[in-house]
This record gives structure tokens, C-alpha cells and sequence, in this order.
């Protein structure tokens, strides 16, 4: 079972890893109301490396991306739940952007939901954290799984 905590403890632990050779994995995005495709990012992300760190957007973050009404779990009861998956070693609410996580913890690989090329920002995105260190691996979106699915499912049972 995985840890909650805090961004500075994170990267004071990111040195250990380092000095033993292990190779991090850093994984981030909302987790809002969990799916079968979140779990199995995850878990394709594990396996990539020795260690999983995964990052929960805050709530504010996640409010201004999807509007009022999301998240529908707060990012400490996400984080929580997150940090229960047999995947995931440590779990950290970002309480900015990942770029600065990223920046102090320099993990071997990024995992970043959807294909190769997706949208071009993404495109400029990988080659900013590629010239940082990092290697970046898409892995495809679980076709059928999203939160913004559950939500409409949920708004059509019958009252």
C-alpha cells in the first residue's frame, strides 16, 4: 500500500531512490470518480519502472478545467483512495502545476494518458520534459472508461 505525501518529502525521498538505482515513474491528472481506464494507466505505469509516484490535481485545478461541477471527491479523499492501489507507492496533491513537481522529483519516466501525437501541445510537451531528463510514455485511453462518462450515466438514471 502506497503513501501519502507531501511534495517536499517526496523529493527529499527521491534521493534514496536515486543513490539505490531505482527508476521512477511520475503519473498525474484529476482521478475524479475512478474507472477501470485509471486503473489500468496505473498499473501499466508500475511496470515501467521501481517506483510510482502519482500526482492529484487539487480541487481548485480540477474546478477550473471541468467547471462547478467537479471534483465531485476532494483531492485528499482521491489521494487517499489512490494510495490503496497495490500500483502506486506514493501519492502527493499537487497544490501547483506537475511541471514543478516534476522539476524537483526528475523521475525516469512520465506516464501521460493518450496516444503518441494526440494533440500537438502535447507534442511540445514531451520535448520540454524529454530535455529534461525525462522519458515520456503515452499510454492509449482505455476506450469507454472516463469520468466525464460516469457523470452522464449518473445524470440519466431515473430520478
Amino acid at each position: 500500500m502506497g503513501k501519502v505525501v507531501s511534495q517536499s518529502d517526496l523529493i527529499l525521498q527521491r534521493c534514496d531512490w536515486k543513490r539505490n538505482g531505482l527508476r521512477v515513474i511520475f503519473a498525474s491528472g484529476s482521478f475524479d470518480l475512478l474507472h477501470p481506464g485509471n486503473i489500468r494507466l496505473l498499473e501499466q505505469a508500475r511496470s515501467l519502472g521501481d517506483i510510482l509516484v502519482v500526482a492529484v490535481k487539487s480541487d481548485a485545478r480540477v474546478r477550473a478545467e471541468h467547471g462547478k461541477i467537479r471534483p465531485i471527491t476532494t483531492a485528499v479523499e482521491r489521494a487517499e483512495i489512490l494510495s490503496t492501489f497495490a500500483a502506486v507507492d506514493y501519492v502527493v496533491v499537487l497544490n501547483g502545476t506537475a511541471s514543478e513537481v516534476i522539476a524537483g522529483l526528475a523521475p525516469d519516466i512520465i506516464v501521460k494518458a493518450g496516444g503518441p501525437g494526440s494533440i500537438e501541445r502535447a507534442f511540445y510537451e514531451d520535448e520540454a520534459l524529454t530535455a529534461a531528463g525525462s522519458q515520456v510514455v503515452r499510454i492509449p485511453i482505455e476506450p469507454g472508461y472516463s469520468t466525464d462518462g460516469l457523470i452522464q450515466r449518473i445524470r440519466q438514471l431515473p430520478a
